[in-house]
């Protein structure tokens, strides 16, 4: 029976997402059960891409992620995969009808991991789409539930906020992208032109994302509103940290959230949605 294949491999995607993100894992069981499982599904499938750029060592990356982007491509058209994270990927894509465009945009700049490379404004804003934005469209597909008109208001908005949370990620992530990956992603930026100066300007960057995307949150439905609002509040959180930190900081440690923090969102997040308070 399929169906018990289809369930092992999304209790495979759910595996994956609980022992990669804490942060992710409590955002998800916020949303409402009618769209938790797609978003495990998609989580599970960029969590294996990701990996395969960033820590297979010593084996030839570009052949791995190429033969994944391929078996993606096999498991969508045919509508399985013996690969139970793509089997759960595929149904949510088909099921969804997510697009196409989308997935390639993901791979297009994990493959872009693969080379040390410094980044212009030009291919910034490219891994960005590709690396983040494009995951927050597929998950705002799949809470529109087939409504188009709802989706397309509300694109602007899934993007800022992708956008927000992978440039809160690269501040964050500044010590291990550049010791471990050899990676410094901000445009055209070496250690030594780090500045007070050019921080600020990184972080009012990020800032009007958080803005606009906050303005969609409010208008998301609400199948959605509570887990993205709580994974909304958990970044800014962190960005704020950051925003208190010196590069020095930045490059000598990983700065983060304390679990209790996290927890502690999850009750005042569902207080203000109730009261409808849309505040930080």
């Amino acid at each position: 029976m399929k169906a018990l294949f289809d369930k092992i491999s999304l209790k495979a995607s759910v595996m994956v997402t609980n022992a990669y993100s804490t942060s992710f894992s409590l955002g998800i069981r916020m949303l409402n059960e009618s769209v938790r499982e797609p978003v495990y599904a998609i989580y599970g499938f960029v969590r294996f891409a990701d990996e395969i750029v960033d820590s297979f060592e010593g084996y030839d990356k570009a052949a791995l992620i190429a033969d994944f982007r391929k078996q993606t491509d096999a498991a969508i058209a045919q509508k399985i995969s013996l690969n139970p994270i793509l089997n759960s990927f595929q149904h949510a894509v088909n099921h969804h009808k997510i697009d196409q465009w989308l997935i390639d945009a993901f791979f297009d700049s994990m493959e872009m991991d693969l080379e040390d490379q410094t980044y212009d404004q030009e291919t910034f804003e490219k891994y960005i789409l590709g690396s983040a934005q494009v995951v927050g469209l597929m998950c705002l597909r799949i809470f529109c539930n087939g409504d188009s008109t709802q989706y397309e208001s509300l694109k602007e908005g899934a993007m800022s906020l992708g956008s927000a949370f992978q440039k809160v990620n690269f501040l964050r992530d500044l010590k291990a992208d550049k010791d471990d990956l050899g990676r410094i992603y901000f445009p055209g930026m070496n250690i030594q032109e780090w500045t007070p100066q050019l921080k600020k300007e990184i972080e009012a960057d990020i800032a009007i994302d958080f803005k606009h995307a906050l303005e969609a949150i409010n208008r998301l439905p609400s199948n959605s509103k509570y887990g993205v609002y709580t994974a909304y509040r958990y970044y800014f959180k962190l960005f704020r940290k950051l925003e208190n930190a010196s590069f020095e900081e930045l490059f000598t440690k990983r700065l983060r959230v304390p679990n209790t923090t996290k927890f502690r969102l999850l009750f005042t997040s569902k207080a203000r949605l109730a009261m409808g308070t849309y505040f930080l």
